[in-house]
């Protein structure tokens, strides 16, 4: 058996031209996450994380809060989040009535991905990538977390709908849980997982431990 702990990238820059960095609150919450495990003693046999900029500075948020080397980070893009862009353009030429006007709010926002998400599992939208390839990606992705030794702790970081995605898969879960879950996924939370040789499960999900003190809880995030 091994185990291993997703968490999703610390916040990101809502609202920025380039969203894909964090902010620097993001860059606090990673570094906290790295503290609360170096002070719990935790160890990581693997460091793995997707390749966009708000994984791999998330990563290594962590690796400077847990004083651990930066360079044991490996990319795999499996864990990539999907291109919500593609698919909120989809979705908005499908029902441009629904697009939220430039200065919506966050919840407008996230109602109008609601329901691209919905459109796009149930295939009535055609983003970059299909819904059944980003299914076929994140199981991909799976299978290189749990490539570990028998024995072996793994730390990965990744995006909310990836991580949705995962755990849909690992519960057996309906297509909609995954929009669901992406929705209530915590800037930093962590999800701990054990392996197999033949089996995935999941032990507990969406918890952020290094941000529930009353003097932290004004920072969690979700997005």
């Amino acid at each position: 058996m091994a185990e291993f702990y997703i968490v999703r990238h610390g916040q990101a820059s809502f609202g920025a031209a380039d969203y894909d960095k964090l902010s620097d609150l993001g860059w606090r919450q990673a570094r906290w996450l790295g503290e609360h495990w170096r002070d719990a003693r935790m160890q990581f046999d693997r460091v793995l994380c997707g390749d966009l900029l708000r994984h791999r500075e998330t990563a290594q948020g962590i690796c400077e809060g847990l004083d651990l080397d930066v360079s044991r980070v490996e990319l795999v893009p499996h864990l990539n989040e999907f291109d919500f862009h593609s698919m909120m353009r989809s979705y908005g030429e499908r029902d441009p009535h629904s697009v939220p006007a430039k200065d919506a709010g966050r919840a407008d926002y996230y109602r109008f991905l609601k329901k691209a998400m919905l459109a796009w599992a149930n295939g009535e939208i055609t983003p970059t990538e299909t819904w059944r390839a980003f299914e076929q990606r994140i199981e991909d992705g799976l299978k290189v977390i749990g490539s570990g030794p028998k024995g072996s702790t793994t730390l990965v970081v990744s995006s909310g709908g990836a991580i949705a995605m995962m755990v849909r898969q690992v519960l057996g879960a309906h297509a909609e849980t995954v929009t669901k879950l992406n929705m209530q996924i915590k800037n930093t939370s962590v999800s701990q997982f054990f392996s197999s040789a033949d089996s995935v499960s999941l032990h507990s999900f969406n918890h952020v431990p290094h941000l529930e003190s009353e003097e932290r809880q004004e920072f969690i995030t979700y997005s």
